[in-house]
């Protein structure tokens, strides 16, 4: 049985592998094919070169801001399950998570785990760190939800198509879906230990200790209380981190002396981080770049002034919070070796080993 598992782990791994190398090749071809526009290429270049710093400034500012405030949000939801972690480790963390989620194989799993060690490190319980991440999932979800219904909202007071209205509709079931899955999550972790059991009848995994401490921290993870006021607290606050990236692209706009398409950039921003967000190439590379140029254009923006605008708005949301990422990621890795207290001091909690 061990060795059937070992086997399955290992073909599990390859394919993770395999689709991680072709979602990168077809991001690489997307982004080959938009450069190949050498016209607008050249325009882009154009607008590149004379770029207003002040604006790239700001586009700099408001996604730092965006990491900040996601970083205070896992700091709400870590206080409201009983647990305090301080919000610089946290803004550290942040930092390392999207460079992990945005360049690793086997997301979200792995940038999920990756902030369930680090919350166990700084003294969150098990059943803590698991009602954390997933309280953030759904907020994170229902905030991106209601960026899209806006956007929808604003396209349909200036056309009336019937695809925008049925869009609309769906946007809304999603959001009251999602919120009272975030209200009554005791609901699905209820699922979830009926998924593990199963799980374990059937195959024969978990076994032992695991399978008691999985069982064990989601019967704990129920008994958490979420009141309707801090739920609504914590999307609010996810929707906020949502628009400060936003407002990245925007700034994107104002550096490039581009005019913003105000009736669809929530519409062509929400779609493109939809798939920057699917398992299909990492980060979205290519994909978002093209996808979003092309959203914009469609919603009236000119070829060089979306594709300056979007290239600017990636090279700092994704290129550079990726770089400085993965440098706080082998910060918190030493750190974590030589028990450096100059990141773990900022803790109400001793910085510990699992």
């Amino acid at each position: 049985m061990a060795m059937e598992s070992a086997v399955a782990h290992q073909r599990f791994r390859w394919w993770v592998q395999v689709r991680y190398a072709l979602g990168l090749l077809l991001g690489i071809t997307v982004l080959v094919v938009l450069f190949s526009q050498r016209g607008n290429l050249r325009a882009a270049w154009h607008q590149l070169a004379h770029v207003n710093v002040l604006w790239v400034s700001c586009a700099v500012l408001a996604e730092t801001m965006s990491i900040f405030l996601f970083a205070f949000v896992q700091r709400r939801a870590l206080t409201l399950s009983g647990s305090r972690i301080s919000a610089v480790p946290l803004f550290v963390i942040s930092l390392a998570n999207n460079a992990i989620a945005n360049t690793v194989p086997g997301e979200p799993a792995v940038s999920s785990a990756f902030r369930y060690r680090q919350y166990r490190r700084r003294g969150a319980d098990r059943a803590s760190s698991g009602w954390t991440i997933l309280t953030i999932i759904i907020a994170q979800a229902i905030g991106m939800s209601w960026v899209l219904l806006v956007g929808v909202l604003v396209s349909l007071a200036t056309s009336s198509n019937s695809t925008n209205t049925k869009v609309t509709i769906v946007g809304l079931v999603i959001i009251l879906g999602a919120g009272a899955l975030l209200l009554r999550r005791d609901l699905l972790l209820r699922f979830l230990s009926s998924v593990v059991r199963l799980v374990q009848r059937v195959t024969g995994h978990p076994r032992g200790d695991v399978a008691e401490r999985v069982t064990s921290t989601l019967q704990r993870m129920r008994e958490i209380v979420l009141r309707p006021v801090d739920a609504v607290g914590i999307v609010m606050l996810a929707t906020l981190v949502w628009g400060l990236d936003l407002a990245c692209l925007l700034c994107g706009f104002a550096a490039t002396h581009g005019p913003v398409p105000w009736h669809g950039i929530m519409l062509a921003y929400g779609i493109a981080q939809i798939v920057a967000v699917l398992p299909i190439v990492p980060g979205g590379v290519g994909l978002v770049e093209g996808g979003l140029t092309v959203l914009l254009v469609a919603y009236g923006s000119t070829r060089v002034h979306a594709l300056s605008a979007v290239l600017v708005y990636r090279a700092i949301s994704f290129w550079f919070a990726v770089l400085v990422g993965w440098i706080s990621f082998f910060a918190l890795s030493f750190a974590a070796r030589r028990r450096d207290p100059l990141l773990s001091k900022f803790s109400d909690e001793p910085l510990r080993t699992e």
